[in-house]
């Protein structure tokens, strides 16, 4: 069966109150702070079924998770949605992808006044895998503490996350990796470029770096010379315009258009978001 879109994670580090400000200035509903027992901080940008997560670390804390503390700052994390964590983890090592131990964890929520605490459970890909970033599965112990509706509708009319650019000069093997992760189908779509199509209607697409440049430019996030890297987040947005219009008020962005789209370069985060009307 093939896996659907839990969420997509970027490594904000240190930075979060200046990345929950910009992602607030370009118009989408920020949820509070949350505050995870492993030892890290995040925000969410949620949406029907999925949700984009803005995750960091306390300037002064006792416990700081190594993960990310390892991990490049930017786009991340590819996260799927699990029901059963363990015959989650069992099937996938059955298909042969190594996996690490599920790990369990939670934070407080607070709705209409009352705390209560959000769980998860998660399995994660071993880092050798993947060299973009961490792909991993989360089972929602709580869902109704995540999609709380008031949270999903955002100001500047995105509805939904539609693909994540992978960029990897090792094209062939990944697609066969990131297809075996998702259990779907990876096709190609001429040189160079191959697609995956999750459950839910979202899609990974991988290319190479000439591929890559070709479709961003100028406003590509920048690789530190890793072979491959998570090279945006695409938004489903019936009005780029408006999107377009947000922007253009925010300092410190660099804008470009695409074919059909706006592109948004956020360079302290070494982040691109794309607005397409068309995915």
């Amino acid at each position: 069966m093939t896996f659907a879109l839990d969420h997509l994670v970027v490594n904000v580090l240190f930075d979060m109150d200046r990345a929950e400000t910009m992602m607030s200035q370009l118009g989408f509903t920020v949820t509070p702070r949350g505050y995870h027992s492993l030892g890290s901080i995040n925000h969410l940008m949620i949406f029907e079924g999925h949700y984009l997560e803005l995750v960091g670390l306390p300037s002064a804390a006792d416990v700081l998770r190594k993960d990310l503390l390892d991990s490049p700052r930017g786009v991340n994390g590819l996260v799927f949605k699990a029901n059963d964590i363990d015959t989650c983890a069992s099937s996938l090592r059955l298909s042969g992808l190594a996996m690490l131990e599920p790990q369990s964890f939670s934070r407080p929520v607070t709705i209409d006044g009352v705390e209560q605490l959000a769980r998860f459970r998660t399995v994660r890909t071993a880092p050798e895998l993947f060299e973009a970033g961490r792909v991993y599965y989360c089972q929602h112990c709580t869902p109704e503490l995540v999609w709380h509706r008031p949270w999903m509708t955002h100001v500047n009319g995105c509805s939904a996350l539609s693909e994540l650019v992978v960029v990897t000069d090792a094209i062939e093997a990944d697609a066969s990796r990131y297809a075996k992760a998702a259990q779907a189908r990876a096709e190609k779509q001429g040189s160079e470029v191959w697609t995956i199509d999750l459950a839910s209607g979202f899609r990974l697409t991988l290319m190479s770096p000439a591929r890559y440049v070709e479709r961003y430019g100028e406003c590509g996030v920048n690789g530190n010379g890793r072979r491959s890297f998570f090279g945006a987040v695409v938004f489903k947005t019936p009005d780029v315009g408006r999107v377009g219009g947000i922007a253009a008020s925010i300092p410190g962005l660099r804008m470009g258009e695409g074919a059909n789209s706006l592109l948004l370069l956020i360079p302290f985060l070494n982040t691109l978001f794309e607005f397409r009307s068309d995915r």
